[in-house]
């Protein structure tokens, strides 16, 4: 279904972007939060993935992933960028401003927002990992660090962070494809 989406978005139908949005808009949402720890900022940059969703969506290829997978990487990939960007120029906010965003625990809709089901299931797949694959997805994927940072991180060559991340990947891809089948 998520195919036809983009391929009508190709096409500059703005009902398909608007289907895709109301789909996954949550799911990205919560994990563009989580990367910048800064909802308004998230809210920007999950505009931002749709604008290039937009502007992008014939570069779609299904060989290498699912829509939703395609619509992650370039969620945490602007994320990240953000993330960066943030880090090279100095703070414009006072600290006030600063204490209390990070003071404030009301859960919003980054924390709704993932149903019960898909929380489950994906908790359920990075739970068949090993210990070591599923720290660096989540280090990657929940903290933002790049696969540099994470050889860097736990003392591991490049290629290996390579490999292991590469694998626990496909085997949650499969387990998450799994669940949608059976679920």
């Amino acid at each position: 279904m998520d195919d036809g989406l983009l391929r009508r978005i190709a096409d500059h139908d703005s009902h398909a972007l608007a289907e895709l949005y109301d789909r996954h808009a949550s799911l990205l949402f919560a994990l563009i939060v989580r990367i910048l720890r800064d909802r308004a900022e998230a809210e920007d940059a999950l505009q931002d993935v749709f604008i290039r969703v937009w502007q992008r969506a014939e570069t779609y290829n299904p060989v290498f992933g699912t829509p939703v997978a395609w619509l992650v990487r370039i969620a945490r990939n602007g994320a990240i960028d953000r993330l960066r960007r943030r880090a090279a120029s100095p703070a414009t906010e006072p600290a006030a401003a600063i204490v209390l965003d990070i003071e404030d625990n009301t859960p919003g809709p980054d924390k709704m927002a993932i149903t019960g089901q898909q929380r489950r299931a994906i908790n359920g797949a990075l739970s068949r990992l090993g210990a070591d694959e599923r720290r660096l997805i989540e280090c990657a994927f929940f903290e933002g660090y790049t696969q540099s940072e994470l050889a860097a991180k736990f003392a591991l060559p490049l290629g290996t962070v390579k490999t292991r991340t590469r694998s626990a990947l496909a085997r949650l891809s499969e387990r998450l494809a799994v669940e949608r089948v059976v679920g």
